[in-house]
């Protein structure tokens, strides 16, 4: 069986595959994250998925590459990580009391085939208060993640709901994943 690549250094993403109980290398491709003029936040993801998963093929052709991003969207502005504070407490400030959308782009690959998906999960915030932002902020967990936040870490004390995929909204959604592992005939 060809070896298993995950196109990512997201700790998440790698904690994530690991209790499907596979074995796979990590290896985190360069790839221009801007988005496109009006793209939409699923198509960006997707697209982003496929291109670090076209990436890596190209530096283990003979392996499978597994391959996501995440990204949130609201009033359809994409909402990635944040740049600083400033920015984090700019992104807090359009979800705070309200719905948004997180949209993951997953794409399996080989030589041969391609197959991706982008799974989405309405997650609700609660009304944050300056005080909240700033406790928030001062943990440093917001840095580095998709709309400054970790559902699965103290962001969760300010997420009364989701409707979706818990898994997506960490970064990568395990039951789609499985799926498209299924199709390729990598897991059963």
């Amino acid at each position: 069986m060809a070896h298993l690549v995950l196109a990512s250094s997201s700790p998440r993403r790698r904690e994530l595959l690991q209790q499907l109980g596979l074995e796979f290398l990590i290896y985190s491709p360069e790839i221009d994250e801007s988005a496109f003029e009006n793209e939409t936040a699923a198509d960006y993801v997707q697209r982003l998925a496929c291109e670090k998963a076209s990436v890596v093929q190209q530096k283990f052709p003979n392996a499978i590459i597994v391959a996501a991003d995440t990204s949130l969207s609201v009033d359809g502005e994409i909402l990635g990580k944040p740049e600083s504070k400033d920015h984090a407490f700019q992104m807090w400030a359009k979800i705070s009391g309200r719905k948004h959308d997180v949209f993951s782009g997953v794409c399996v690959r080989t030589s041969a085939q391609i197959s991706s998906i982008v799974v989405r999960t309405q997650v609700e915030f609660q009304v944050l208060s300056l005080k909240d932002m700033e406790d928030y902020w001062a943990t440093g967990e917001p840095e580095g993640k998709a709309g400054a936040y970790a559902i699965q870490g103290l962001a969760s004390r300010y997420i009364p709901r989701i409707e979706g995929s818990y898994t997506n909204v960490v970064g990568l959604p395990l039951h789609e994943t499985v799926e498209l592992f299924k199709a390729i005939k990598l897991l059963n």
